[in-house]
């Protein structure tokens, strides 16, 4: 997901990516749940010893409490999101309980709205933030990719993980979508503040007169998944892991499908003040040590999407 200020990815020319479905899709016996509200969750992944090999490396204030507390949309499934129990589960916990191994302490999980992630660290109201935010040279220099003006101080970005973006349409009903233009004319939903967002406006500025593109936006991507297997629009968007686990698990594989290719291939990355490098740092050696030690490639073939995966951590890789 991406926002304009706050947000995973920003909306330039878009370059696609073919990849096949089979490759990220996840295991359809799991559950898309999850709540966009902004309290506070007890979720958190549990860390290992207080002799963990890297506890050193973080600052004195995070490893005396024993906790890192992390902002995060929890409606995102597969990357995160929440089971029946309400528990935090996704690719996100399981690599952030892979990485509190390393550094001694908890990833505690808070839940928020995506678009006020950013402000919740300037706030230090969180740590870090990791909920599929892809790293942008916008959100690193605090500029407003709208306006183009410079809002804030930015953030720095410890990279994990790649994705696209992609569109969906109700099953059996693609009215030849295939590619962004052929949304003029159409309407499409999407999570507010993502690339997708980001997307739609900016192909809405390229549909001519009598063919404009109608946007409906919402607090998280479940809501707009709703609206369209209601019928209430022609097609969806949303980063490709997230758009392949709903055409995986929606309707037991009978609400909706993906049509054409991704498209604004970028990072994931851990989001993390400007002001705290030593804990990037930390964040940057743990992701590090859990793919030299595999940990990292199990939680990736876990949840099926291996198209992703990194070789190693990269500070502000976006552009």
């Amino acid at each position: 997901m991406t926002a304009s200020t706050t947000q995973r990815t920003t909306a330039k020319s878009a370059k696609s990516r073919i990849a096949a479905v089979g490759a990220i899709a996840v295991a359809g016996t799991l559950l898309l749940t999850g709540c966009g509200d902004q309290t506070k969750s007890d979720d958190s992944t549990k860390s290992g010893s207080t002799s963990a090999p890297l506890a050193d490396k973080l600052p004195k204030e995070i490893r005396d409490k024993g906790v890192i507390r992390v902002g995060s949309d929890i409606a995102y499934a597969p990357v995160e999101f929440k089971d029946k129990s309400g528990k935090a589960i996704g690719i996100d916990p399981d690599l952030a309980k892979a990485m509190g191994k390393q550094l001694g302490v908890t990833f505690q999980f808070q839940n928020a709205t995506f678009d006020t992630l950013v402000t919740g660290l300037k706030s230090n109201r969180y740590d870090i933030a990791m909920s599929a935010m892809t790293d942008t040279k916008d959100r690193q220099n605090g500029v407003d990719s709208d306006t183009g003006k410079k809002v804030g101080d930015g953030v720095d970005f410890v990279d994990y993980f790649n994705a696209g973006v992609s569109i969906y349409t109700p099953k059996g009903k693609t009215q030849g979508i295939k590619t962004w233009d052929d949304l003029c004319g159409k309407k499409i939903v999407v999570q507010r503040g993502t690339v997708s967002h980001d997307l739609a406006k900016s192909q809405a500025k390229k549909c001519k007169s009598g063919k404009k593109l109608g946007i409906q936006s919402f607090d998280d991507d479940q809501q707009a998944q709703t609206r369209l297997r209601s019928g209430g629009a022609d097609a969806g968007s949303s980063d490709f892991p997230v758009a392949a686990y709903a055409v995986k698990t929606a309707g037991g594989g009978k609400d909706f499908q993906l049509v054409g290719d991704q498209v604004e291939a970028a990072p994931y990355g851990v989001a993390v003040s400007k002001d705290q490098k030593q804990l990037r740092d930390a964040i940057k050696a743990a992701l590090d040590a859990i793919i030299k030690s595999g940990e990292y490639d199990k939680v990736i073939a876990k949840w099926g999407v291996e198209a992703g995966a990194v070789k190693s951590a990269t500070l502000n890789g976006g552009k």
